[in-house]
């Protein structure tokens, strides 16, 4: 060997000089594809009525969106492992451009849906893709909790975020500017992505894609969140919500026997069977299921019982959007390298819980300033302190070949969990308005007593759901607090379920 080698083998070590205004440009463009999927939520009803949409199809604008999104978001990241993940990124930016410029651009409730569709499909492509290149650009602990932070804290205030700035748009400009702006988005990253945002040489899969695996988990995943969606409208009994379900359980069941048996799979399943970023996976799906129903339902309280406007409705949110950030630049950020995860994410999904448990006490003349905005705090507080190392943890150890999906696995979770939060707490909190009414012989169904009656159960669920990721993350996160980390880590203790460099 010449003297090369080792002076090589160091340059490679060392970190990239570019990394924090790399991870402006990552934020970015995660940024983006969060508040998308909030951002439409208060401009669907003035595109809804220039375009003509029906009642029955106007809730597909936000889930053909959130179908391609959590359906494709495993292929995605694999592509993004064997394409490279700068490229795969760049390619996702520029794609989730275009489909925004031709939502917007929409003449018909098609054009509109099939852009959403799109947008979808190319952020599938992005999301994984941004956590992976941050995942292997930050390995020194101290450095890797602050970026971790940052990333964290955009993904848990994002949705917020995005109805702040939808409902600016809306009220100010045009519903088509909730799809226009994430043109201006794009670009700004993907510039900065070209100059700033830096990939390793030797760190991608180049093993052949495994189609069998992207058929039976895309459409797994697919046929869950619209059996969710069909149960919304349909009924949880109805023969197609049924045969969704189980058509969703025998195809992933299908997939997991498919990817133990195949030599290069979609999914390695060592990536989701490492206690540490399974409890990650499935703690942090779980609290988005709660999270995002109760962003629908204080949006529809907020506006509807409290006659906010879009823009005072975005501005009433603020103070969840504040707690999360300081939750995790503050908090999580803070404390990573001092105390073991679950320290983190257990009690802060717990305060989280509390702060849904104060909004169950919600009634048609609440005090926002007494009652609401506590909650808010302590609710944002929580999720931020979880976001982060929930986010670390889920590409702990794993190979650099792996870093992609690891990635997606977090995504989807969120995406999924997202979706499934909608549609279940949304069908729960009619059918307690339906009782209320009927108990009162109420025949008004827009009675506000009836609506805030069926918001309150269903937070009482999103409260249960959260206790039970807290619980999951108490027992299946056993990090402890990390010494230094290494993404890179092809150690093989790392993939069977022992914590790597921890203390």
């Amino acid at each position: 060997m010449s003297a090369s080698a080792p002076a090589a083998s160091l340059d490679k070590a060392q970190p990239d000089p570019r990394r924090w205004k790399a991870l402006i440009f990552i934020a970015i463009a995660q940024l983006m594809v969060v508040l998308d999927a909030t951002v439409v939520n208060i401009a669907l009803p003035h595109a809804q009525a220039d375009l003509h949409i029906s009642d029955a199809n106007r809730q597909w604008v936000i889930t053909a969106y959130s179908l391609a999104f959590g359906g494709l978001l495993l292929f995605g990241g694999r592509v993004a492992d064997l394409w490279g993940r700068k490229r795969a990124f760049i390619v996702g930016l520029i794609g989730f451009a275009l489909a925004s410029a031709v939502g917007g651009a929409a003449v018909n409730s098609s054009m509109l849906l099939g852009a959403r569709a799109l947008q979808g499909v190319f952020g599938a492509l992005l999301a994984p893709a941004a956590l992976s290149l941050l995942a292997v650009t930050f390995t020194e602990a101290k450095e890797r909790a602050t970026a971790f932070g940052i990333f964290g804290a955009i993904a848990g205030a994002g949705g917020a975020v995005g109805l702040l700035l939808g409902g600016a748009l809306t009220q100010y400009t045009s519903w088509r500017w909730a799809l226009y702006v994430n043109i201006i988005f794009a670009i700004v990253a993907v510039i900065g992505s070209l100059v700033f945002v830096h990939e390793r040489e030797g760190e991608r899969n180049r093993n052949r894609l495994d189609i069998p695996g992207v058929l039976l988990a895309t459409s797994g995943l697919v046929a869950l969140v619209y059996g969710f969606t069909k149960a919304e409208e349909s009924g949880w009994g109805a023969g197609i919500t049924i045969g969704l379900f189980v058509a969703s359980a025998v195809l992933l069941a299908l997939f997991v026997l498919v990817e133990s048996r195949t030599k290069a799979p979609l999914l390695p399943l060592r990536v989701v069977l490492n206690r540490n970023r399974g409890g990650a996976y499935l703690g942090l799906g779980l609290a988005i299921i709660g999270m995002f129903g109760l962003f629908l339902f204080m949006t529809y309280y907020l506006q509807g019982i409290k006659q906010y406007s879009p823009v005072m409705t975005g501005v009433a949110f603020l103070p969840m959007v504040a707690g999360m950030i300081t939750g995790s630049t503050q908090i999580g950020a803070r404390l990573m390298n001092r105390v073991p995860a679950r320290w983190l994410m257990g009690p802060g999904l717990l305060a989280a819980s509390m702060g849904m448990l104060m909004l169950t006490q919600m009634h048609v003349d609440s005090n926002y300033w007494t009652l609401i905005l506590p909650a808010e705090v302590l609710l944002g507080l929580g999720m931020g302190t979880s976001f982060m190392p929930a986010m670390s943890l889920s590409t702990i150890g794993v190979q650099p070949q792996d870093a992609g999906v690891a990635s997606a696995m977090i995504n989807t979770s969120q995406q999924v969990g997202g979706s499934i939060g909608t549609a279940l707490l949304n069908t729960i909190a009619a059918s307690a308005t339906t009782s209320w009414l009927v108990s009162h012989h109420s025949t008004d169904p827009r009675n506000p007593l009836a609506a805030v009656h069926g918001y309150d159960v269903a937070i009482w669920w999103a409260v249960g759901i959260m206790l039970v990721a807290s619980a999951l993350v108490f027992v299946l996160v056993n990090a402890g607090r990390p010494e230094h980390h290494t993404v890179a880590g092809s150690n093989a203790e790392s993939d069977a379920g022992v914590p790597v460099v921890m203390h």
